[in-house]
C-alpha cells in the first residue's frame, strides 16, 4: 500500500539525529560544562524549529490537495453535466436520482427525478438490466427509432450497491449495418418440377408447349420479385440467388409461388407442383450451395410440392399441401432390385431391421427382405427386440409358418462384420431404429422406407429406396419381389405378411391405394395370400375394443375458422396401445365434418402413442412433426415420452397453431 503524505512527515528520521545529538551534548557536559550547555541550547533550538518547519509544511500540504479537489471536481461536474453521453443515476429501488442534460434531451419529458425508471422508459427493468450487465449480455432499448446499448458504470452491477450509473451509447449506426449486411447475404435456391415428365406425357400436343411456357412465366415472377437472377439448366430444374431479406419476406409468405404454381390449369386430374431447396446462413457460398442441395433432397424425398429452408443450425419446413403423386412406371423398382442383388452377392450375411414397437408394415417389410434375400443363400436374420399385442397374431403365424431366423439386437450386434449387409425397412431415423448402435457398427446399409424424408437420416447408405407415393413399405418390396425371377420366393406365410403390412397402412385399401397398390396386393394374392387370414390378424379382444368405443364416445371436437379436429384420449395402458389409436383416428374420421383425427394413448412403459388421421384438408404430417414424430399427409405418428397431460397440452397447441395458420390465410 502507497504511504500517504502525512505518513511521509512521520519518518523517523530527525528522532534519531535528535537521540544522537543529546548524547552528544551530555558528553560535552561531563569533559566541558560551558561546552555542553552551549549543545543542549542549540539542541532545544532545532527541535523548535523543526515542530514548526513539519507543522508548516503539513498546512501547505493540506491547502494544496484541498485546492486542487476543488479544481477537480468542477471540472468533473462541469464535464458530466455538459457530458453528450446520456447519463442517469438510479437508485436501488429503481428511481432517478441525477440524469445529466443529454438523458433529458433523450427522453424528452419533464421532471425525471425522483422517477421510477420503468416509468421513464417502460422497457427499462432494473433488476433484468443489472442480471445482464452482470452476465456480460448486451442490454439494448430503441428509444425515438434510435438503438441504444445500456452500460452500467459498475462493473458486477451488485444489486447492493445504493447507487446505479447507466450510460446509455447510440448504436444505430452499427444496428443498421448489421442489418444490410444480414439482408444482402446471398441465399441458395433450386427449384425443381416434381411431375414435369408425368405432365408432358398426360398433355396433349396443343397443351403441352402452353404448360411448359406458363410454368416458365410464374418461377420467373417469383424471380423477378425477389430481385434475383434466374437460370434454368434443365427443363425442369432451375437454379435462383437471392439475398437473405427476400428469403424471409418468402418464409413469412409461406413461399406463395407453391400456390402459385398449383393454380396452373391441366388436361387431367394432375396439378403442377414445385420443390424448393434453400441453402442460407452458411459461411459462404458453398456452404449455402451444399445447404440447398441437402434442402431439395429433403423436399423431393417428402414428396414434393414444398419449400425446405436449410440453415447451418435449423431446417424448415412450408407447404406439402399435395398427395404424393403415384408414379405408374415401375423402373425403378427393377433398377432397385437389380442393384440389391448385386449388394448381396457381395455380402457374407444380411441383418434385416425395422423400427421400434414394430407394426405389421415393418414386420411384414422384414419378411418380405428375408425372403429375398434367403434366395441367393446367405444368412439371414430378422432383429427384433420387442413384440407388442398388435402385432402378436401375425408373429406367431410367421413364428409357426416357416423358418425364419429372429434374434434380438445383442446377438445381431455380435453378428456384424467388415462385409455384412443392414438393410433397415420402414424408417429411415436411426434413432427409431431397433438398434441404433448396429446402424452405426455396420458400414454397408440399405434403406427401403414409404415415408415423406425427415432431416434426421441414416447416412450414407449403399441404397436407399424411399418413395413416399407407396402406400406402404410392404408394398415396395412386393415390387422388388416381382423382378428377381422366382415367384416361388414368396411363399404364403410370406405373402400374408406382406399384405397384413399393405392392408394396416391403406386402412383396408381405403386411404393412399394407387394402382400400384392394388397391383402388388393383387400380385400377393395370386402367389397365395389370404384376405380372411389377414382380417383376422387385426382382431382385439373386447376389453380393447371397448377402449376403443369409449375413446370415441368422448372424443372431443375442436372447432375453429370452419375446421373441425378431433382428439381423444385411450384409457389405460396397453401393449396394445398403438393399434387401439390408429384404429380410434381411422373411425373419427367417419365423424361429419370432421377434417382430421387425432388419438393418443400410453403403453405400460409411459410412453404416449399418437396416431393422427386427415381427409386430406390438414397435413397431419406436419403435426406430427412437430411432435417428433412424422409419416404422410392424410396418416402420420408420434411417440412421446411425457405425461398424458402433458402430452395432450402439446398436441392441443400444436392443433391451435394449425387452425390459426389456416384462418389467416
Amino acid at each position: 500500500m502507497k504511504e500517504s503524505f502525512e505518513e511521509k512527515l512521520k519518518r523517523p528520521g530527525f528522532t534519531v539525529i535528535a537521540v544522537l545529538c543529546v548524547i552528544l551534548a551530555c558528553i560535552l557536559l561531563y569533559y566541558s560544562r560551558p561546552l555542553g550547555v552551549i549543545g543542549l541550547i542549540g539542541l532545544a533550538t532545532g527541535l523548535i524549529f523543526e515542530n514548526y518547519s513539519k507543522k508548516r509544511t503539513k498546512e501547505e500540504l493540506s491547502d494544496f490537495i484541498e485546492n486542487l479537489a476543488g479544481e477537480l471536481d468542477a471540472t468533473v461536474k462541469k464535464n458530466i453535466v455538459t457530458n453528450p453521453l446520456p447519463i442517469c443515476i438510479v437508485d436501488k429501488k429503481g428511481f432517478v436520482e441525477w440524469y445529466n442534460r443529454s438523458f433529458g434531451d433523450l427522453i424528452q419529458q419533464e421532471n425525471l427525478l425522483y422517477r421510477e425508471i420503468s416509468e421513464v422508459l417502460s422497457s427499462f427493468k432494473l433488476k433484468e438490466v443489472l442480471d445482464k450487465a452482470a452476465a456480460g449480455d448486451p442490454v439494448q432499448f430503441t428509444i425515438h427509432d434510435r438503438v441504444y446499448r445500456v452500460v452500467t458504470g459498475d462493473d458486477t452491477g451488485d444489486e447492493n450497491d445504493d447507487m446505479f450509473v447507466f450510460y446509455f451509447l447510440d448504436i444505430t449506426e452499427y444496428e443498421n449495418l448489421k442489418k444490410t449486411y444480414k439482408d444482402e447475404k446471398t441465399c441458395s435456391v433450386r427449384i425443381f418440377i416434381d411431375n414435369y415428365e408425368e405432365l408432358m406425357v398426360r398433355a396433349s400436343d396443343e397443351t403441352r408447349s402452353v404448360l411448359s411456357t406458363e410454368v416458365d412465366k410464374r418461377i420467373k415472377q417469383f424471380a423477378k420479385k425477389n430481385m434475383a437472377p434466374l437460370v434454368k439448366y434443365d427443363d425442369d430444374k432451375y437454379y435462383v440467388v437471392m439475398d437473405d431479406k427476400h428469403l424471409r419476406n418468402n418464409m413469412e409468405g409461406k413461399f406463395t409461388v407453391l400456390d402459385d404454381v398449383r393454380e396452373i390449369a391441366t388436361d387431367q386430374d394432375l396439378p403442377v407442383s414445385l420443390s424448393i431447396g434453400v441453402g442460407a446462413g452458411g459461411k459462404d457460398f458453398q456452404q449455402n450451395h451444399d445447404f440447398s442441395q441437402a434442402a431439395i433432397e429433403l423436399a423431393l424425398g417428402r414428396g414434393g410440392d414444398q419449400a425446405v429452408v436449410k440453415r447451418s443450425d435449423d431446417v424448415s419446413y412450408f407447404g406439402g399441401r399435395l398427395q404424393t403423386v403415384e408414379k405408374r412406371n415401375k423402373g425403378k423398382s427393377r433398377i432397385m432390385a437389380h442393384a440389391l442383388v448385386r449388394i448381396l452377392e457381395e455380402s457374407s450375411n444380411v441383418l434385416i431391421m425395422g423400427h421400434r414397437n414394430p407394426d405389421m408394415d415393418a414386420f411384414g417389410a422384414a419378411v418380405g427382405m428375408f425372403a429375398f434375400a434367403k434366395k441367393f443363400d446367405k444368412p439371414v436374420h430378422i432383429v427384433m427386440d420387442y413384440v407388442g399385442e398388435s402385432l402378436m397374431s401375425l408373429y406367431e403365424y410367421v413364428r409357426d409358418n416357416g423358418s425364419f431366423d429372429i434374434i434380438g439386437p445383442e446377438a445381431a450386434l455380435a453378428m456384424a462384420k467388415e462385409d455384412t449387409l443392414l438393410i433397415i425397412v420402414d424408417t429411415h431415423n436411426p434413432v427409431y431404429t431397433e438398434s441404433p448402435e448396429l446402424v452405426e457398427k455396420v458400414s454397408k446399409k440399405v434403406v427401403i422406407d414409404h415415408h415423406r424424408k425427415m432431416e434426421m437420416s441414416i447416412q450414407n447408405p449403399v441404397l436407399y429406396y424411399m418413395e413416399s407415393y407407396a402406400s406402404s413399405t410392404c408394398e415396395l418390396i412386393t415390387e422388388m419381389l416381382q423382378y428377381i425371377g422366382d415367384k416361388s420366393v414368396v411363399s404364403k406365410v410370406v405373402a400374408d405378411a406382406l399384405l397384413s403390412g399393405i392392408t394396416l397402412d391403406t386402412k383396408h385399401f381405403t386411404s393412399q391405394s394407387g394402382v400400384r397398390t392394388f397391383e402388388a396386393a393383387s400380385f400377393l394374392r395370386g402367389v397365395g395370400a389370404d384376405t380372411a387370414k389377414v382380417r383376422s390378424f387385426f382382431q382385439v379382444d373386447p376389453d380393447l375394443f371397448r377402449v376403443k368405443a369409449k375413446a370415441i364416445l368422448d372424443a372431443d371436437l375442436i372447432k375453429a375458422g370452419g375446421t373441425c379436429v378431433a382428439l381423444s384420449k385411450c384409457e389405460g395402458k396397453s401393449e396394445n396401445i398403438g393399434l387401439i389409436t390408429a384404429q380410434t383416428a381411422d373411425e373419427m374420421l367417419e365423424i361429419k365434418g370432421v377434417k382430421a383425427a387425432l388419438a393418443m394413448g400410453s403403453t405400460p412403459q409411459g410412453e404416449i402413442m399418437v396416431s393422427a388421421r386427415s381427409i386430406g384438408d390438414i397435413n397431419v404430417q406436419v403435426l406430427m412433426e412437430k411432435l417428433g414424430g412424422g409419416g404422410h399427409l392424410n396418416t402420420a405418428g408420434a411417440q412421446l415420452k411425457m405425461s398424458m397431460e402433458e402430452a395432450e397440452s402439446r398436441i392441443r397447441e400444436v392443433i391451435s397453431e394449425e387452425m390459426t395458420e389456416r384462418s389467416s390465410k
